[in-house]
Order: structure tokens, then sequence, then C-alpha cells
């Protein structure tokens, strides 16, 4: 994929498509890369990285009570995969190179973090 971001897509049962464009959005308008002056103050859409997409409903995983996660916030994975594919198609319709992870698979991510920066986007929360 070479640089860019890597995006860990959870989807919640009360997702839905427009929820999927705008956390793309969000995600591509993060300036969260380096500029001259090395400062946090460009984009993906400014810099012209690639947007990795793989499916992860785990992160939907409440561990507070008990010690087996309880998935039960987390779509189903038939209802779940159209809206991870909204995801990178509204990054490619923004201009933005995706990659993509193949959905429920059990796959093998590598992933050189270069920098300091580890986000949670919530499509619930607003600032």
């Amino acid at each position: 994929m070479g640089e860019g971001l890597l995006a860990l897509i959870g989807v919640g049962r009360r997702d839905t498509r427009a929820s999927a464009g705008e956390l793309a959005r969000r995600i591509l308008h993060l300036r969260i890369f380096a500029d001259a002056e090395q400062r946090m103050n460009r984009s993906l859409l400014e810099t012209g990285g690639t947007l990795g997409v793989v499916s992860q409903f785990t992160l939907f995983g409440d561990a507070r009570q008990g010690r087996r996660p309880y998935f039960g916030e987390a779509m189903p994975a038939g209802q779940a995969a159209p809206l991870v594919e909204a995801v990178a198609e509204a990054a490619r319709a923004l201009g933005v190179a995706v990659v993509c992870g193949r959905f429920g698979a059990s796959m093998d991510v590598e992933l050189v973090n270069a920098g300091p920066v580890t986000l949670l986007l919530d499509t619930e929360r607003q600032l």
C-alpha cells in the first residue's frame, strides 16, 4: 500500500450508509501528517497517500463485564460488509487510492506505525 493510513473499521448496529460516507470524509481530512515544520498539519488528501480499509468487528468487543467480550453492538456481517465497502467507495470518490482487506477473513495485517498517532473516530460522537 505504501504511505498512507490504515483504517480498522468496526460497524455498529446503528451505522448507516450515510455514516460510512461521513467516516470516510473525516478520515481523509484528518490533519495528522507532518508539514515542512514537522507539525501535524496535512491530510491524506494533501499527501496523496493511500487509505487501507480493513473490517474489524472486534472494535465493538465490550469486556466491561467478565472475561469474555460481548459483541452484541456489532452489526451482523451480512449487513456490515456493504458499509465497510461504502467507506472505501466514499474515499475513492474523494480521489484517494484505496486498498481493502477481505471482509470476514482472518488476515495478517502488517503495519509500520511511522508516528505517534492512533485515533478512534466514532460517527455517533460529534465535536
